[in-house]
């Protein structure tokens, strides 16, 4: 279906990882890709910043070299209720820590080295008509293209101008991220619980810290600032207090990020595929949104390339793209709202850490439930 008349084969709305991912999959098996980004890069976004192993063979297929990026490799979880109670687990298949500014920039550089066209602009409007896409962006040019793939995060302009049921639901949700030098373990992720949130710790490249918390907005708005909250907040647990206290914020300012929804999204919309957050977002305690984003945006670009290379019609690659998406991901989002619920609410967080220190094998298989198997290629 490669047409000269168009402008690209695929076009990505949204440089981030699955958009990204996507366009170097793509690119790859020879398709002509143009990514729509609003932002430069390097860019530092408020992240969790840890990724499941699973990702790892399929980044091998991709032809990404992780280690080039000096990442941290972490293998145990530290858990601790809000008094402080607390316990540690291995994870079934491990992960990694790699900040953003470092991991998008070098998929930026590896989906131009392979042609892929990337434009720093926005997009105003999608129409679809006539079978192929015609994209609007902010700078005045018009792109056409018989497919597009959706991969602008977590809120955008474009979920209210599509009209995104969710986008029409008020979220409580805020998340501050920093970095930091401090002393903490290389090999660990700390998921800390406080009262209205709880806090991903762990170590990214060149020994630096990412803390990362939620809060309901209800929570923060009591308080004159950041640094008011973490102190009066965040430092009842008695985990956090000591790693905020031994550490030194890189940031000038924390990064943060507010109505972020946890709300059922669909996955196929006005005919675009959406990956990643687009296409619908685990709680952070989870710890496995962005191997989600990359595994979502391998379902993606094999759907779209079954399609281009005229196996599948149009209907026929949307629906094989949900059938994927829920099959991979469906039960993953249920278990996440579930624990986030539980998380919320102080007490019951105490009771489900008293449950899983009589019974340990219980958090292994909270984990096994929220993260998937190793991501291979077809």
């Amino acid at each position: 279906m490669k047409n000269p008349d168009f402008n690209a084969d695929v076009i990505i709305i949204g440089g981030g990882l699955a958009g990204l991912t996507a366009a170097i999959h793509l690119s790859k098996t020879g398709f002509r890709v143009i990514v729509i980004e609003k932002n430069s890069y390097p860019k530092h976004k408020v992240c969790g910043e840890y990724i499941s192993n699973e990702v790892l063979p399929y980044f091998k297929w991709l032809e990404l070299h992780i280690e080039s990026l000096n990442p941290t490799h972490i293998n145990f979880l530290h858990f601790s209720s809000q008094s402080g109670k607390s316990l540690k687990t291995k994870l079934p298949l491990g992960g990694f820590g790699v900040s953003r500014f470092t991991l998008d920039h070098a998929l930026y550089l590896k989906a131009v080295s392979q042609d892929c066209i990337v434009l720093e602009d926005q997009v105003n409007e999608v129409d679809f008509n006539h079978d192929f896409f015609t994209v609007h962006l902010s700078s005045g040019k018009i792109l056409t293209s018989p497919t597009v793939l959706g991969a602008f995060g977590k809120r955008s302009n474009l979920d209210q101008k599509m009209n995104r049921d969710f986008f029409h639901q008020k979220s409580p949700w805020l998340a501050v991220k920093s970095h930091y030098k401090g002393d903490f373990p290389d090999d660990a992720v700390g998921l800390h619980n406080f009262k209205g949130g709880y806090c991903g710790v762990s170590k990214v490249e060149n020994n630096v810290l990412n803390i990362c918390y939620l809060t309901s907005f209800e929570s923060f708005k009591k308080f004159k600032n950041i640094e008011d909250f973490q102190r009066k907040i965040l430092e009842r647990n008695p985990h956090l207090k000591n790693i905020l206290k031994n550490s030194d914020s890189i940031f000038e300012k924390p990064l943060t990020i507010s109505q972020i929804s946890f709300e059922k999204k669909n996955n196929v919309e006005n005919h675009i595929l959406m990956t990643g957050d687009t296409a619908g977002l685990i709680h952070p305690l989870c710890g496995n949104g962005m191997a989600m984003a990359i595994h979502s945006a391998k379902l993606a670009s094999e759907c779209v390339s079954d399609f281009l290379n005229q196996k599948i019609s149009r209907e026929e690659m949307e629906k094989q793209y949900q059938t994927f998406w829920n099959a991979n991901f469906k039960k993953r989002l249920v278990y996440g709202r579930f624990l986030g619920k539980i998380l919320e609410h102080s007490v019951l967080s105490e009771i489900l850490t008293k449950m899983i220190t009589f019974i340990p094998f219980m958090l292994p298989l909270i984990i096994r439930k929220t993260h998937g198997n190793e991501i291979v290629m077809k």
